[in-house]
């Protein structure tokens, strides 16, 4: 999103009236980034229905995921070739498609599946385009708090999104999760009306590039999910060609000068590992919460529902904190939350669930610290030419990495590899293998601290002041 704010600080062709536009657009991104986790809570019942094993289920959201992460960044490329007013109604349009596809075949789990991906690939248009159209059609006295809007709207809509799901879910039915982004339809007459009209510019889009991309990480996730070994090679052989592909383009999708510097390297290793563990972690809370304490879809939804709301009010605290004592202090705070979080969760899966949401709050603050701190961190490593490029890989690694940890996480339950200890004051055996993965996760964030503190110390980023930073 950075990336495409970034790319698009061009002269102001025509300001438009923040006053008319901005409900529209809080509107139009809200039920954009619903569709994130308005599933999550309802994975446990999908499974059953289709009687599927969670490696199974974990497409619904990973699918999702992978269209949605590539395609943001595709978007942002394209905003700067064609008309932003058709790539938003196009983009409304296949989100819209990819919905109502979803609910007519809802009696087959495939159709189910691409459904999903038809939904991610519209959708990842609207956040893109619509910072865009902050950035190029705003005055600059309004950008700032129209910004804050959006990051709270973002904010609100993950937290919601469980509780909504819930609701649906056990009410209706969770196909019915499938209409919600119809509502974004409304929006159509008012975007044709506002947004001003646009002639195509010179430019090109790195197509081949992204695929690449798209189908070498589809292929690692696809080999987590079956792993035979042809999956996992055919992975590894479209990388090497995307390497070798970027290296000679002209335009290519991911600019190779990035990857030599050494701070941005390390941001991203470090938030690839903190993103997977986290979606790996609200993956997983569900199914838990479903199998070893009974729960449906709508209570699973109220448990949740606290912690998401504290990642709305923390992200920004976070965000203040940063600017006083310096992004490495809130990066580790957020981590020991982490740690912390895990670890008591570990100890009391099986016993009230109440507890479990209880322990969740400081998972959900500390992720929103880490979240805005490592971002900031990173954007302040790159030079003014790089920021938006380099931001943009960083989205772009968050959204894969939340891919991998849901089908990574899936298939550690399936093999039964989870199953190894039992904790001695967890009171069932269904418990065990939750338990066992939450430890796992606890030590994944502990070494991704170390491997922070190693990379972003002073004496390594030779920084002369961290809370300057």
């Amino acid at each position: 999103m950075q990336h495409v704010a970034s790319a698009t600080e061009v002269a102001q062709e025509k300001v438009i009236d923040a006053k008319k536009a901005v409900p529209w657009i809080i509107f139009l991104i809200f039920f954009a980034v619903l569709n994130e986790t308005v599933f999550n809570v309802s994975t446990p019942e999908i499974a059953k229905q289709y009687g599927i094993t969670p490696t199974g289920v974990s497409w619904v959201l990973t699918t999702f995921i992978i269209f949605f992460g590539i395609g943001s960044v595709i978007y942002g490329r394209l905003s700067d070739i064609f008309s932003l007013k058709k790539l938003i109604v196009a983009g409304i349009l296949i989100y819209s498609i990819g919905s109502a596809l979803g609910f007519v075949l809802q009696a087959w789990y495939p159709a189910v599946i691409f459904a999903r991906a038809v939904q991610g690939a519209g959708a990842s248009a609207i956040p893109a385009l619509v910072m865009v159209v902050v950035a190029r059609y705003f005055s600059p006295s309004d950008r700032g708090k129209v910004f804050g809007l959006l990051t709270s709207t973002v904010s609100f809509a993950i937290a919601v999104g469980p509780v909504v799901g819930g609701f649906v879910s056990s009410s209706l039915h969770w196909t019915y999760l499938f209409i919600i982004p119809l509502f974004t339809l409304i929006s159509i007459p008012f975007f044709n009306q506002i947004l001003p009209e646009e002639k195509r510019k010179e430019g090109s889009v790195d197509i081949l590039g992204a695929a690449l991309v798209a189908f070498s990480v589809a292929g690692i996730i696809v080999y987590l999910s079956f792993p035979h070994w042809y999956y996992l090679a055919a992975s590894l052989a479209l990388f090497i060609w995307f390497i070798s592909h970027i290296l000679k383009a002209k335009d290519p999708f991911i600019e190779p000068s990035l990857f030599r510097n050494k701070l941005l390297r390390g941001g991203l290793i470090v938030g690839f590992l903190v993103f997977c563990t986290v979606m790996g972690i609200m993956f997983v809370i569900p199914l838990m919460l479903a199998k070893v304490n009974d729960l449906g879809t709508s209570t699973i939804g109220l448990i949740l529902f606290p912690g998401a709301m504290c990642a709305v009010i923390f992200g920004t605290i976070g965000g203040n904190l940063a600017d006083k004592k310096g992004n490495n202090f809130v990066v580790f705070i957020g981590l020991g939350l982490l740690v912390i979080s895990l670890v008591a969760i570990a100890f009391l899966v099986g016993h009230s669930p109440w507890f479990i949401s209880a322990a969740l709050l400081p998972t959900y603050v500390g992720f929103s610290f880490v979240q805005t701190a490592l971002a900031n961190r990173v954007s302040l490593t790159l030079s003014v030419s790089e920021t938006g490029v380099g931001m943009g890989l960083f989205n772009l690694i968050s959204f894969i990495s939340g891919a991998v940890g849901t089908a990574l996480v899936a298939k550690l339950l399936d093999g039964g590899m989870m199953e190894f200890y039992k904790n001695p004051v967890l009171n069932s055996v269904t418990a065990i293998p939750y338990s066992n993965l939450l430890i796992i996760f606890a030590a994944v964030i502990i070494v991704s601290g170390l491997f922070y503190l190693r990379i972003f110390t002073k004496k390594a980023a030779g920084e002369s002041s961290e809370a300057a930073a």
